[in-house]
């Protein structure tokens, strides 16, 4: 199995793991404000009061178009594919900073789901760096 084709199907499962992982607890802050426990535990879909948005939102649809075009054979569909997990990219370590700051002299406890988006949004992008692409051969003779 050649290292491209691999590299596919990780690329597959870490589309996966990316939509998972919005909906896992990222961080917890403890902070005394806060009245309720489930409150504190922020994930990508929640936020106290919305603070910090819904990046869940965009990291979910980054995931599902990148899995769309994964699966499309075309040259364009490759290339695009590296525009937009390099856009997650950026947008994932933007979040990451944003979500594991202290605020306050409060700071969050990080949980797994913020270093499982982190670590999909990586093997994304390295996997739409070596795609899975079977070119013809031009000499026959």
């Amino acid at each position: 199995m050649r290292f491209s084709a691999i590299l596919h199907r990780v690329g597959l499962g870490a589309c996966i793991l990316l939509l998972i992982s919005c909906f896992l607890p990222w961080t917890y802050y403890a902070d005394p404000h806060i009245t309720s426990e489930a409150e504190k535990t922020f994930t990508g879909f929640f936020t106290f009061h919305n603070q910090y948005g819904k990046p869940g939102m965009l990291l979910s649809l980054i995931a599902v178009l990148v899995f769309i075009l994964m699966l499309l054979p075309k040259i364009w569909a490759k290339r695009a594919n590296i525009f937009i997990t390099a856009l997650g990219l950026g947008y994932a370590v933007k979040t990451y900073i944003l979500y594991t700051s202290c605020y306050n002299a409060y700071c969050p406890e990080k949980k797994a789901g913020i270093f499982i988006m982190m670590l999909s949004v990586v093997l994304l992008l390295a996997a739409s760096m070596f795609p899975d692409v079977k070119l013809e051969n031009e000499d026959k003779g």
